[in-house]
């Protein structure tokens, strides 16, 4: 999951199906990036819903100030005293700071969190990546196991049924019910002992470098970049 590279709009282009290597019994999507974007996306949310509360920024502004707010974060999760762990109350907590950086010093700062944490909860606000539902299908054709296992927090679960093709996917996991960010190996660790399968039986298929590719190397898994 890279929700920054919702910030501009996509561009359709093919991709390469997926072959899994021998012995892999199942394949973990990463979710944001990989198989959903956010529509419209991330900064035109943002200046939308900032817009209601009589506050006018610029999108390109947006753009520059939620990524530099995003890093900003990642880098308090890296640095905290366990790495990386997380629950419903961070995760709630790591938005509402990327929020009140992206608007800092406006009074209605707030009103525009709460805005825009429901906003992003809501199936109407994701559509599928160009190549998303291409993949998952062809996975679930193989007859191999399919799960989805994301830095998304518990607003997953409530619109993965709702949106293809998360909503083909049985297993859905969300990083803040697992009490695991990516790239976390407890991340990993915890999809294994859900699914049933050891590091080698696995496939993810994720959009970053660091978070899903490096990360599921790390933990000893076989990995997909798309």
């Amino acid at each position: 999951m890279t929700i920054t590279e919702g910030t501009a709009e996509h561009v359709a282009e093919s991709r390469p199906a997926i072959v899994p290597p021998p012995g892999v019994q199942a394949v973990v999507f990463d979710v944001v990036g990989t198989l959903v974007e956010p529509s419209p996306v991330v900064a035109v949310a943002y200046q939308r819903v900032a817009a209601r509360h009589g506050v006018e920024r610029a999108v390109a502004e947006i753009d520059s100030l939620f990524r530099r707010a995003w890093r900003n974060q990642e880098a308090i999760d890296a640095a905290a005293k366990t790495p990386f762990a997380t629950d419903r109350v961070r995760e709630r907590e790591r938005w509402r700071e990327i929020v009140f950086d992206v608007f800092s010093g406006v009074p209605a700062a707030a009103a525009i969190f709460d805005e825009l944490w429901d906003h992003f909860g809501r199936p109407a606000s994701w559509r599928p990546t160009p190549h998303g539902p291409t993949l998952v299908r062809q996975v679930i054709d193989a007859g191999l196991t399919v799960a989805l296992a994301s830095n998304f927090d518990e607003r997953l679960l409530a619109i993965a049924g709702h949106v293809e093709p998360l909503s083909l996917v049985p297993h859905v996991f969300a990083s803040s019910e697992l009490g695991w960010r990516k790239p976390a190996t407890e991340f990993f660790r915890s999809v294994e002992e859900r699914l049933g399968f050891g590091p080698t039986e696995l496939l993810l298929v994720g959009d970053d470098p660091e978070l899903d590719l490096a990360a599921g190397r790390r933990a000893g898994w076989h990995v997909r970049g798309v």
